[in-house]
């Protein structure tokens, strides 16, 4: 084997961790905040905060990991075979899809408002004594709506004692 032959296979390989690498930061740019920021889990402040800057720098740096993930493949096209052209195209899709959902508010997508509540009276409802409940009251008008069920959906359009509130939680 030549010299010029082992060089071109170590730029190959040198080139090959490149990609894989920017793949990974790409992948990281999206699921880093999304495996984070979860709802009904315990999120400490410092991972919070790290999910939180990464979310907010996510959709430009995303775009540039995803436009250099993509002149590499181009690069590395030619040089490798078929089955590892591939890996170089899944590995271009996921870095796309990265950088579009890095862009994209999912977390929207998880919780739903409740634009027509439903409320029975208070001896009839079904709540466990020591479920905790937010409590609004304007006048004679009073509803009650169980933390449970707001940690889920985040907000409530309702009308109390004539007057329209978005209940958020």
């Amino acid at each position: 084997m030549t010299i010029e032959i082992q060089l071109a296979r170590k730029n190959t390989l040198a080139l090959a961790v490149v990609f894989a690498l920017s793949v990974c930061i790409g992948l990281s740019l999206f699921l880093a905040p999304a495996l984070i920021i979860r709802p009904f889990r315990f999120q400490s402040a410092r991972a919070l905060n790290f999910a939180m800057a990464l979310r907010q720098q996510a959709p430009t740096w995303s775009l540039i990991i995803a436009t250099a993930t993509v002149i590499l493949a181009a690069i590395l096209w030619r040089r490798v075979s078929l089955w590892k052209r591939v890996l170089l195209g899944t590995g271009i899709c996921l870095v796309t899809v990265s950088a579009v959902m890095a862009r994209v508010d999912y977390f929207e997508w998880m919780f739903h408002p409740v634009r027509t509540p439903g409320f029975e009276a208070a001896d009839r409802s079904k709540l466990d004594s020591s479920e905790m409940v937010m409590a609004v009251r304007f006048g004679n008008d009073a509803r009650a709506y169980p933390i449970r069920a707001m940690a889920y959906h985040h907000v409530v359009n309702d009308v109390v004692g004539g007057i329209p509130l978005a209940v958020t939680y």
